[in-house]
């Protein structure tokens, strides 16, 4: 596997493994806490994989071994006032949905403590490996405030509202083997396996066709926010869209032929 090391942001350190790109939060002597600055170069690194045809997936993970991220940086946000915390909150939320409206997929590799709003941007990620040191959980309410960068809306949309309300309220934090079972993370993987069992996992995903694959994305993240008729629709709409593609027929032929698809991304 080759792996060429991308040029590093302050906060960031960025890694290429074939057509994978591998984002790591490089802020261990915090452990990998988020500010403001942080959250920006997240948003500027996402908005350059999307926009870069030669990546097709992106794995999220925590720089060292501790933290995945262990939550917005508590300094920073213990002087704002009113105004200021809705906007760093909106801010978030924004840089978050960057993530999960990727039209490629985005992994989150949560290696040891996902607190707040680290917990929060790995829900915003399409999937979720955990090591098995990993330890998520939105503890907000603790210190007198919520969840503010989208916490309080995909929890209960991937967990149900009970289990959401039962974490959310009480702040309590889940270890990786509570947090598979109740599917918060897909699987739980040996700590020194995370990321290479996460790229894997991508590259495995991006053998199939590209086009399907976005759409796929697009109709599960969308339909969750659309009542099931709606969403049905716009599965129809995607899969009618599709037949007009070359991959589509590609993809077809190349069963009926016994032989590998050679997709070309139209």
């Amino acid at each position: 596997m080759s792996t060429s090391t991308l040029p590093a942001y302050k906060n960031l350190r960025l890694e290429r493994r074939e057509q994978v790109t591998v984002l790591f939060v490089n802020r261990p002597q915090v452990l990998n806490a988020i500010n403001r600055e942080t959250l920006a170069e997240i948003a500027d690194a996402t908005r350059a994989f999307t926009a870069d045809d030669t990546q097709g997936a992106l794995v999220v993970t925590g720089q060292g071994e501790k933290a995945f991220i262990s939550g917005a940086d508590i300094n920073e946000l213990s002087t704002l006032g009113p105004a200021a915390a809705e906007d760093i909150s909106r801010f978030g939320q924004r840089v978050v949905d960057l993530l999960e409206q990727s039209p490629k997929p985005v992994i989150a590799a949560v290696n040891g403590y996902a607190f707040g709003g680290g917990c929060e941007l790995a829900l915003a990620c399409h999937m979720r490996l955990a090591s098995e040191n990993a330890v998520l959980g939105l503890p907000e309410v603790k210190l007198g405030i919520i969840p503010g960068y989208g916490g309080t809306q995909r929890l209960p949309r991937l967990v149900g509202p009970g289990r959401a309300l039962e974490l959310i309220l009480s702040g309590r934090n889940l270890k990786a083997d509570e947090a598979e079972r109740i599917g918060l993370v897909n699987r739980v993987v040996p700590q020194a396996e995370l990321v290479n069992e996460a790229v894997k996992l991508a590259q495995a995903i991006l053998k199939n066709g590209p086009l399907a694959v976005a759409a796929a994305l697009e109709c599960v993240v969308r339909g969750m926010q659309l009542p099931l008729e709606q969403g049905l629709r716009f599965e129809s709409g995607r899969f009618g869209i599709l037949a007009a593609s070359e991959d589509m027929h590609e993809g077809l032929q190349a069963f009926l032929d016994k032989r590998p698809a050679n997709f070309k991304r139209r």
